[in-house]
């Protein structure tokens, strides 16, 4: 079952529940319309991120009265519809509606000022925080700045690439470095053995982003050093003032890389966006100390909802 899409002036086809459909480059426009027009803060309504994870993460998605309704099939619960806000009655009524279509009726991405505002939600669902599952929302303007004492240790190592190898270069991510790119995450993944099946996830989500990466409205820098690829970054624009930092990578053979890339990054999109998204950490201890380390404005803790009537 389909219905035209009318919500914008050229027309496609989008599913209606009880139908989902896989996410089509022609959906594009669809769903970020939406994105921008309710502007959740979470990456996980990015379309590009839905569109190069739907094979791991087993994604789909609908149309419910209105709403974008995506569906994760490998963690087997709906993210919150994106769309005009939903009353826990009409939240739980969806559930019903979902677990008659052999779906689960759970949720994930509720947000706190959701639970907040309706405490009520308690007679449907049981609650749960997934700090694992927070996002890292960093004001562009000190990414590139870098002032303070807990700063200072960025501040240096920058300084010691720059020393290290002062004729580098910074230079936007196209198709002539897609190769050079995914040679490097295949070497940072052999440093793992065995190697992670998420690593293997992101590549392969990677590899779907580089196929595709004019068509998703991707951009990316490249960092430039003994003419080699010391760093990479690839980022969109997810919502009004706010850009996804979706992939990002450095040789650790270049010290001071990842400070490199992730300023040069910032001071790239400082005069087009007001923060950045640096996404989740998953519960991993390094990459949640790396994250901490710089100084977050906040982070986005999203709660999971299980349906109990």
């Amino acid at each position: 079952m389909y219905r035209p899409e009318t919500a914008l002036s050229h027309k496609i086809q989008v599913p209606a529940f009880p139908e989902f459909s896989r996410f089509m480059l022609e959906h594009r426009k669809f769903i970020r319309s939406h994105a921008f027009e309710f502007n959740p803060m979470s990456c996980e309504y990015n379309f590009a991120n839905l569109f190069v994870w739907q094979n791991a993460c087993r994604l789909s998605w609908t149309v419910y009265q209105d709403r974008i309704l995506i569906y994760d099939g490998l963690e087997n619960r709906a993210f919150m519809p994106l769309g005009p806000e939903i009353s826990p009655e009409g939240l739980a009524e969806l559930s019903r509606d979902m677990k008659k279509s052999g779906l689960s009726g759970n949720f994930c991405l509720a947000p706190r000022e959701y639970i907040e505002k309706f405490p009520e939600i308690e007679k449907y669902y049981r609650i749960a925080e997934e700090p694992d599952h927070a996002e890292y929302i960093y004001e562009t303007e000190k990414l590139v700045v870098l002032s303070g004492v807990k700063l200072h240790k960025k501040r240096n190592l920058i300084s010691q690439f720059r020393h290290l190898w002062p004729d580098f270069k910074i230079c936007m991510l196209d198709e002539n470095y897609f190769e050079k790119s995914l040679d490097l995450c295949t070497r940072m993944m052999n440093r793992h053995k065995p190697v992670l099946p998420t690593l293997v996830q992101e590549f392969c989500a990677m590899e779907k982003a580089f196929e595709n990466f004019d068509e998703l409205e991707l951009e990316g820098l490249v960092l430039l050093a003994d003419n080699r690829i010391a760093a990479f970054c690839v980022f969109s624009l997810s919502g009004p003032m706010v850009y996804d930092i979706q992939f990002e990578k450095s040789d650790p053979d270049f010290k001071g890389a990842a400070q490199v890339i992730n300023q040069e990054t910032a001071r790239y999109l400082q005069r087009r966006c007001r923060f950045l998204n640096r996404e989740q950490d998953l519960g991993i201890k390094g990459l949640r100390q790396a994250k901490m380390s710089y100084e977050p404005l906040k982070l986005i803790t999203p709660y999971s909802l299980v349906f109990i009537c």
